[in-house]
């Protein structure tokens, strides 16, 4: 259940730590001669109320359990162990003691993972979730451990199949976390903004363990666990030459162009330069202004607007609509008769006869006399 030793060097400190299997976990210094080597504890710093008393049975529990993995911080002065029982340590380097201890689950942690920068870190274990905690920030001056809080930023699991994760890695910017799964060849990504599931990398017929980032391009690295071979995912980038020659322009087609006569001509250096200086000699026009785009186009119809009808010349007859509201008389107006309706103007001078629209007259009846 031990995991492999983490190295930590500065300066002429050498120091390594390890967790062992079935056995307290080791700090061991190799700056001298002689390696000197310190036990770490494994029991958890529990918080307990002014007054409260030790529970026993509480007491044995912690006592049997047993570190599984250990990591340095950032600087080195602290180290992070993750115990068979979920509860994440905080130990002093200088004191090999523990500060602060927090329960993450109920089983068993089996990996921890720092991102580049030393403020986040990531927790795998045997419940087949992933956990990302923002790191507090332990070189402070005055630092009181009783200030320090560890609270979980992201959950990360397979709630359809249930997978379990052989191995957890960060991004080269912390931004992306992914983990290769247990009796699967797929490498989930999840994104830690939202906390959501980004992209399933679909990889060889075999179950992979190790997977790594690149730190600095984007690249990811797994190792399999059957073949030992290195697979390697990267995003194809299509090649873009005008980021290199900012005058080349990508055709579809292929383009038939014809060349100039002295255009790829190789010319002395001296004849160059005797015509970048004929250039600066001639006079630069700076007071004719060339024609317009819109100039040079041709002409084209325009439908003329009148938006005072008041400023027309014309000399027709302008008939009031309604108020503010004019128009011009329409040209068939007062032509009634041509359409065969008479006005009742003329009906009166016809002898009182009024001829309806359909053009058949009607005589009015005439009273009798007595």
């Amino acid at each position: 259940m031990g995991r492999g030793p983490e190295l930590f060097a500065l300066k002429h400190l050498f120091l390594f730590v390890a967790s062992l299997f079935e056995d307290q976990p080791r700090l061991v210094d190799i700056s001298g001669s002689v390696p000197v080597k310190r036990k770490l504890p494994s029991t958890p710093k529990r918080l307990r109320m002014e007054g409260e008393e030790v529970n026993e049975k509480q007491a044995a529990q912690d006592a049997k359990q047993t570190t599984c993995v250990t990591i340095f911080t950032a600087l080195g002065n602290h180290i992070m162990a993750g115990t068979s029982k979920g509860w994440l340590n905080i130990l002093e380097t200088e004191t090999c003691s523990i500060i602060h201890s927090h329960k993450l689950c109920t089983g068993v942690i089996i990996f921890l993972r720092l991102t580049p920068s030393g403020r986040d870190l990531v927790c795998n274990a045997s419940d087949r979730v992933i956990r990302t905690i923002p790191v507090p920030d332990l070189a402070s001056v005055g630092l009181n451990v009783d200030d320090i809080r560890i609270e979980v930023e992201h959950k990360f699991q397979d709630v359809v199949n249930r997978l379990s994760w052989n191995h957890v890695s960060f991004s080269s910017t912390g931004e992306y976390v992914c983990a290769t799964t247990y009796m699967n060849h797929d490498i989930y990504v999840w994104e830690r903004g939202h906390g959501s599931l980004v992209k399933i990398l679909e990889g060889p017929r075999e179950e992979l363990g190790v997977v790594e980032w690149h730190p600095h391009r984007p690249f990811v690295a797994a190792c399999g666990l059957e073949s030992g071979r290195i697979h390697l995912w990267s995003i194809v980038t299509p090649q873009r030459w005008s980021a290199l020659a900012p005058d080349f322009a990508e055709v579809e087609e292929n383009v038939e162009y014809i060349e100039r006569e002295d255009e790829f001509d190789i010319h002395p250096i001296e004849e160059i330069h005797k015509r970048r200086l004929d250039l600066e000699d001639e006079a630069v026009d700076t007071l004719t202004l060339e024609p317009r785009k819109a100039e040079l186009e041709e002409e084209r119809f325009s439908m003329p607007v009148l938006l005072d009808i008041g400023d027309s010349e014309s000399e027709e007859e302008i008939v009031a609509v309604g108020p503010g509201t004019m128009r011009r008389k329409s040209p068939g107006e007062g032509r009634e008769w041509m359409n065969g309706v008479e006005s009742a103007e003329s009906g009166e001078d016809r002898g009182g006869v009024k001829r309806p629209a359909n053009g058949a007259a009607r005589t009015q009846p005439r009273a009798r006399r007595r």
